[in-house]
């Protein structure tokens, strides 16, 4: 397979209009995605009562599809560069077509269980496939620029599966819903067939690989300290968003906080909103300061987590103002996320891309599923201590883990920046100095 970097000079002979639309199929494609990874969220409370399970036992629903999809990202990324992305785009979503048709006439939690899983590993495929047609399509500057709007707008999925599938739940029932998510997906799967190209040199790029020689190519991506700190990027600011939108954000409004089912289902959107609106303008502050993207991290992921310590330790409910403000910094931590991938384009050859994407991937959907556990462990805990009502009190004590899980996040991050660095000032000669010593040093050329 060709995986040089696409030039100004080779692009210009591609028909103009042609990239953007083989953006829009994918992008489609992934939206669908997102609605079938987050379809779960606004049901948490009916597939509760479907299944008669507890908010533990619920957990594993979220649990194991985050948890498979993060388990398959190394794989898929493996398969990414041996198959190419056209490939495994449009299996992924026969697969997630086939799971949510299995999840609407599942009559036990087993049987959810086993649609969740067939529903993250046809996700798993679908985000870092469509970064790699992007990387094949779009000129290497405008490439970032071109990601955080795939990653940003990709977030309209959970508009669809906050309000116009909530609304069709509430209005046809459990099965009908759920066999309509499955029909989006299969016409997903028909559009890729006829639309998108993995590369303006050919519809499917792919190159035998031997298994060994596969294992050889991740166990190098992994050993770049850059694809380490693109991991801890990704499992820093990623979760959060994640946690709330797939499954605790919807009981937590309705059942802690005593919104309405319509206001909860309305500020799902919020985190989505933001993610949209900051997205492009992280993508030209990234593209413009590629040496700060660990700084913009770790600014927002403890931005994130201070966010949430004073939600949890207010007095009595948050407000509803202060309680947005939150849901904005998570959106803006989903954008924040995106970096990571563009750590990995950077500190990685075009080859190994596919292998570094899918160990940055597991960073965060790492984060999310052992979040999902401490967070449902917490609410059941919380409602036990409270007389076995589930109220704020419960939902307070919960939600601890995400600063906790941000905090380990960081951590890893300042660790693998360090190595990371070391190795650019000893192999390259580019030092990256201290944030505040390269704004004293600014305010000094200035002066």
């Amino acid at each position: 397979m060709t995986n040089a970097i696409p030039t100004t000079e080779s692009l210009s002979l591609v028909p103009k209009r042609l990239p953007g639309i083989i953006f829009t199929v994918v992008l489609i494609a992934y939206i669908i995605s997102v609605t079938q990874r987050s379809s779960l969220g606004v049901a948490g409370v009916a597939a509760a009562e479907r299944f008669d399970s507890s908010a533990t036992a619920l957990s594993t629903l979220a649990v194991v599809q985050v948890g498979v999809y993060a388990l398959m990202q190394i794989p898929v990324g493996m398969l990414l560069d041996r198959f190419g992305a056209t490939r495994l785009i449009l299996i992924g979503a026969a697969l997630m077509a086939a799971a949510q048709a299995l999840l609407a006439f599942a009559p036990t939690l087993e049987w959810a269980v086993l649609a969740r899983v067939l529903v993250g590993i046809g996700d798993a495929t679908t985000f870092v496939s469509g970064l790699r047609v992007i990387g094949a399509w779009f000129r290497p500057r405008k490439v970032p620029v071109m990601q955080q709007m795939f990653a940003s707008a990709g977030q309209l999925g959970q508009f669809l599966s906050s309000i116009p599938f909530a609304v069709l739940l509430g209005w046809a029932g459990w099965t009908s819903s759920f066999l309509s998510l499955s029909g989006l997906s299969l016409i997903v799967a028909i559009a890729i067939a006829i639309f998108v190209k993995d590369s303006p040199r050919r519809r499917f790029e792919s190159r035998p690989v031997s298994l060994r020689g596969a294992f050889v190519k991740l166990g190098e991506a992994f050993a770049r300290p850059g694809t380490r700190l693109a991991f801890w990027t990704h499992f820093t600011t990623q979760f959060a968003a994640t946690i709330f939108a797939l499954l605790w954000g919807y009981p937590l409004m309705v059942e802690g906080l005593g919104y309405s089912p319509t206001l909860a289902s309305s500020l799902l959107l919020v985190p989505v909103i933001a993610g949209m609106v900051t997205g492009p303008i992280m993508g030209v502050v990234t593209g413009r300061y590629p040496m700060r993207r660990s700084d913009i991290v770790i600014t927002v992921s403890v931005l994130i987590a201070i966010a949430w310590i004073i939600t949890i330790l207010w007095p009595g409910e948050p407000p509803l103002w202060y309680f947005i403000i939150v849901l904005v910094l998570m959106g803006l931590g989903s954008t924040a996320s995106t970096i990571a991938f563009d750590l990995a384009r950077t500190f990685n050859p075009a080859s190994s891309y596919g292998s570094a994407s899918g160990i940055v991937n597991v960073g965060g959907f790492s984060a999310s599923a052992i979040s999902f556990l401490l967070v449902g462990i917490g609410v059941d805990w919380g409602t036990h201590l409270a007389g076995g009502t589930r109220d704020w009190s419960a939902f307070q004590l919960a939600y601890w883990a995400v600063p906790i899980v941000i905090a380990v996040g960081v951590i890893g991050l300042l660790v693998e920046r360090h190595k990371s660095r070391s190795r650019m000032e000893n192999e390259e000669g580019v030092r990256v100095d201290s944030l505040p010593h390269a704004i004293r040093r600014q305010m000094r050329r200035k002066n």
